[in-house]
């Protein structure tokens, strides 16, 4: 069962174990490993005390056959499938020193082995507990508002789309929904990474497993419990686990051969000395040895768990990267394509400035003329019109005689004086006006000509806000290794080069359709750019696609979009970018210093093995040595700190 669909079914079985020491105890590789150590500690102490030979014999082999019995019994189920599995050749090695005699070895052997085991299989469990963990946070139950009025609780996973939920102060919020009233603060932390609490009205999405502030908020379900955020983000990661990178798919191509290829040698480590006068015990040892210290374990083990551990990181920060194949391409990426609108800016207009045209004219009774008439359409400009007026206090007149004509503008009689509002082409500015209309373009502002009888009475402007954290995100996303931003827009060239020099991005190309952003992203690549596309929006989504690696920004950002993406940022959260290519930076570098970690204990050791007298317990320490390191190392990305750009 994947873990979307057990979001729905995950409160009716009994709760997993907490991370931790019953987490620990709660894996049967810890509780096989546990009583072979506790054999052969009763096995070393009755040897030590002089009891009879068969009693710690007895006790070593119960240790063998404890720790012993689940690699084995992997190893033949993976050669009935014809393929080599290392850790049979651990047990092998084990039951080759119990035929010789050396019996306290060979439980020591397998002691270690099954202690790195037990290890291996914690660190694989804290990096699904990151992501399973993020099921917990939504709350078992929820209130749901009857079409009556009253209220009833439910079991959270029965909450269907289109229901009323209530959520009172302090409460975890039970499903992805949209505020329907109320107002108060959202701690949206857990699922989208951000520090502070934000405010939520009607018409704001809010995310399950959030916690609620101090006001009390209706909403309606959007989503159901398997389909919500949290339950998304489990999802990618589980299936990434199942999706192996190219570095893992390349280690486990050479895998088999290199198996083999060890074997091999170990038959000849045996024969030749043999042939050259040593005893049967001491070829034998030494073939054994060998064939552990050079099994490619800590290899296999060094790509996939950091990079499924960047992956949980990313999640808990509300960033779904949909494959360990799309983390090794955002750690590879050197060239950033920013889209403008939704993108580097807010994406909806702002007012701007008024001028005005008629000396005797009162600005602020002009400017509620204006807003009463705007009031009626449902264009952004007039929201961010009308929404001025009244942040300004200025109380709006009634409007007679009201007409809107999409693409050209509205008019209304306000006062008994009609007034017009429009595109300076459809409302000319007149002699005075058309300077100022100019500058105004010049200065990426879009211009909104009002007239009054017929006449110029003042120019108002608009302007798509630039986000706050913009220009610091442009800058952190601009670090070395990547070496080139790109700002890609359909807006007109002033506006797009205003954005540009704010944030910082010197290569601009504006007045672009879907098809031009696809034909430049494809250009840098013909460059030898390794391009990654930042958007939002549904005309985003072919040059997201394109994209070596798609970057969407997912709470305003299209369906389309979100879906196209390799990877998204759900709480719209711009930061969210240079952070997670700094984490998939870091995950390359822990992989690539697992392989030389990984390679070096096995160089060392077989070295010392083929020319000097390597014993045995030290080369089984060494080797399992080799792949506790590598696993723990893999785990350091799972810390909060490993979230920051470089």
């Amino acid at each position: 069962m994947s873990v979307a669909t057990q979001v729905a079914h995950h409160r009716a079985a009994p709760p997993a174990p907490p991370p931790g020491r019953a987490r620990f105890l709660a894996l049967a590789e810890v509780r096989w490993a546990l009583l072979a150590l506790g054999l052969f500690a009763l096995g070393g102490v009755a040897q030590l005390a002089g009891a009879p030979a068969w009693s710690w014999w007895a006790l070593y082999l119960g240790c063998c056959a404890a720790g012993g019995w689940e690699p084995a019994a992997a190893g033949i189920g993976a050669l009935r499938q014809r393929t080599l599995d290392v850790d049979l050749l651990m047990v092998v090695a084990a039951a080759g020193a119990v035929v010789l005699g050396q019996i306290t070895d060979a439980a020591l052997l397998i002691v270690i082995f099954a202690t790195s085991g037990a290890l291996e299989a914690f660190a694989t469990a804290r990096t699904e507990d990151a992501v399973r963990g993020l099921l917990d946070l939504a709350p078992d139950t929820a209130t749901r508002l009857r079409p009556d009025g009253r209220e009833e609780t439910v079991p959270a996973r029965d909450l269907a789309v289109g229901d009323l939920i209530l959520v009172r102060p302090g409460e975890r919020i039970a499903a992805d929904a949209s505020v329907v009233a109320g107002g108060s603060e959202v701690d949206q932390s857990t699922i989208t990474g951000e520090s502070l609490p934000v405010d939520r009205t009607a018409g704001d999405e809010v995310f399950a497993g959030t916690l609620n502030g101090t006001g009390s908020l209706r909403l309606r379900v959007t989503r159901r419990a398997e389909d919500s955020v949290v339950a998304r983000i489990a999802a990618l990661v589980e299936e990434a686990a199942r999706t192996e990178s190219r570095t893992h798919l390349f280690v486990q191509k050479i895998e088999q051969r290199y198996s083999l290829g060890m074997v091999a040698v170990t038959l000849a480590v045996f024969a030749v000395p043999l042939a050259f006068g040593a005893t049967v015990t001491d070829a034998l040892l030494r073939a054994m040895t060998f064939m552990i210290v050079a099994s490619p374990c800590a290899i296999v083990l060094a790509t996939m768990p950091p990079l499924l551990a960047a992956m949980a990181n990313a999640g808990r920060h509300g960033v779904l990267v949909k494959s360990a194949v799309v983390m090794e391409g955002l750690a590879a990426v050197d060239t950033v394509a920013f889209d403008k609108t939704g993108t580097l800016t807010h994406g909806t207009p702002a007012f701007g400035e008024i001028h005005v045209l008629a000396p005797e004219s009162d600005t602020d009774r002009l400017l509620a003329a204006v807003a009463a008439v705007e009031r009626y359409s449902e264009h952004p400009v007039a929201r961010a019109i009308t929404a001025t007026a009244r942040s300004r206090g200025l109380t709006l007149p009634e409007v007679t005689d009201f007409a809107a004509r999409p693409g050209r503008g509205v008019h209304g009689t306000v006062e008994g004086r009609v007034i017009a509002v429009g595109a300076p082409r459809e409302y000319p500015p007149g002699p005075v006006g058309a300077p100022v209309v100019a500058d105004l373009a010049a200065r990426g502002h879009t211009a909104v000509v009002v007239h009054r009888d017929g006449r110029p009475a003042a120019i108002l402007s608009v302007v798509d806000t630039l986000r706050a954290d913009a220009a610091r995100a442009v800058a952190a996303t601009a670090r070395p290794p990547i070496t080139g931003t790109v700002l890609l827009t359909g807006d007109n060239p002033a506006s797009a080069a205003r954005v540009a020099a704010a944030v910082g991005i010197a290569r601009v190309h504006a007045d672009l359709l879907p098809v031009d952003k696809v034909a430049l992203v494809r250009e840098l690549q013909e460059q030898g750019r390794r391009v990654a596309m930042v958007g939002d929006g549904v005309n985003d989504a072919p040059a997201l696609a394109a994209a070596g690696t798609g970057i969407a920004l997912g709470r305003t950002g299209a369906d389309l979009s979100r879906q196209t993406a390799d990877t998204v940022v759900l709480g719209d959260d711009l930061p969210a970018v240079p952070a997670v290519l700094a984490l998939a930076r870091r995950a390359r570098r822990v992989v690539y210093a697992n392989l030389v970690i990984a390679g070096v204990f096995i160089a060392v050791l077989s070295v010392w093995d083929l020319v000097g007298h390597l014993p045995l317990p030290l080369g089984v320490a060494g080797h399992e040595g080799s792949t506790v390191i590598v696993g723990l190392n893999g785990l350091r990305l799972l810390r909060r700190r490993a979230w920051t750009p470089d």
